[in-house]
């Protein structure tokens, strides 16, 4: 069975998106912070998104600026595998990248039934909540931004039911970012 993880920044109060959507806050680069996610876009997950998100991701990582600016993200992130979930959305023009208008839940059981790499959500909160309620995550990987937004997007509220969790790892980065790594109890 293929393992599903989730990668996702967060304000210390728990938030994915201020108010507005804004989500700007969470990108604090420094050297060690470039270099731990250049090492991380070096693993085979196919990527999973939510429309909302995608629409970010696709404005974003296939211009030239995205080249110029972090040249080893553009590049896992134009030629990985990638699924987007959206109702309204029936095409991509994206490279390498399925659009998907089933149940989400019911999707995601099949296609983690299926042979192939393991799958990455990036963002999209609504996402992983629901995800989260239906146990079909296997890994998260949070990271905490040192910042209290005190409003915004809240990643895990309106869980349905407590979500347990095992600690993995842990590491924090010279810029104030922590990053945490859970795998789901059993």
């Amino acid at each position: 069975m293929r393992r599903l993880g989730m990668f996702m920044s967060v304000s210390l109060d728990g938030f994915f998106a201020g108010p507005n959507g804004d989500m700007s806050w969470a990108h604090r680069r420094d050297p060690e912070w470039d270099e731990y996610v250049n090492g991380n876009v070096k693993g085979e997950s196919e990527l999973m998104f939510g429309r909302v998100t995608y629409d970010m991701m696709v404005s974003y990582w296939p211009t030239p600026m995205a080249a110029k600016n972090s040249p080893a993200v553009a590049a896992r992130m134009n030629t990985a595998p990638k699924i987007v979930f959206s109702r309204t959305l029936r095409e991509s023009q994206w490279e390498n990248t399925k659009v998907l208008n089933g149940d989400l839940v019911e999707e995601v059981a099949r296609l983690k039934g299926q042979p192939g790499p393991g799958i990455t959500i990036l963002g999209s909160g609504s996402i992983v909540r629901q995800l989260t309620d239906a146990r079909l995550i296997d890994e998260y990987q949070i990271v905490i931004c040192p910042l209290v937004l005190g409003q915004g997007k809240s990643l895990f509220g309106g869980l349905k039911q407590c979500a347990n969790l095992e600690l993995t790892s842990s590491r924090a980065f010279s810029n104030g970012n922590v990053v945490l790594c859970y795998q789901a109890a059993v």
